[in-house]
């Protein structure tokens, strides 16, 4: 737990932020992440060394995409309460979290690990099989797991004044 609190810390996701976030626009244009990495690592066989700029609008594209999108005017959409069930996760370290919900985040985390070295892996030895399947895999793992998070969170919410609190505040203007 301890390497995504650092995650979260290095991202500089506040309320605010997650609040940004949570807007499914946001949500769903972060699954062009994989396929901007992919494209910058392999452009280096095209562009060489000046694959580096591909790969640095990739990473900022990471750190822009929670901030870009104003907070959603509805918190009912799948993809905002799967987000806020990301946050969910993340304090489960403080606020406990029913434990099959656990199990069941931890293993789609392992599997999604198992596939990022594929896509990894692909990207080195520009293996397209291993990038493309590696990628799909990876993107699967990560709705799987969001679709969890959005079961996650439709239970803590129940439980907890502060999760339920996300769904009911007014957009920021």
């Amino acid at each position: 737990m301890k390497l995504a609190e650092y995650a979260e810390k290095l991202m500089g996701m506040d309320d605010s932020t997650w609040q940004r976030h949570a807007n499914p626009w946001s949500g769903w244009s972060r699954l062009t992440v994989l396929p901007a990495i992919a494209l910058a690592a392999w452009s280096r066989m095209l562009i060489g060394p000046w694959a580096i700029l591909p790969a640095i609008a990739a990473l900022a594209w990471v750190w822009l995409n929670p901030r870009l999108f104003p907070p959603p005017k509805r918190k009912d959409s799948w993809m905002t309460r799967g987000i806020f069930g990301e946050r969910v996760w993340l304090k489960r370290g403080s606020v406990a979290i029913p434990a099959g919900h656990a199990r069941a985040g931890t293993i789609l985390n392992a599997l999604s690990a198992v596939s990022g070295l594929i896509f990894v892996a692909g990207l080195i030895w520009l293996d397209l099989w291993s990038t493309l399947s590696g990628m799909a895999l990876t993107m699967l793992l990560k709705l799987w797991f969001l679709d969890r998070m959005a079961w996650l969170y439709g239970d803590m919410e129940k439980v907890n004044a502060e999760y339920a609190a996300w769904s009911r505040s007014e957009r920021a203007t």
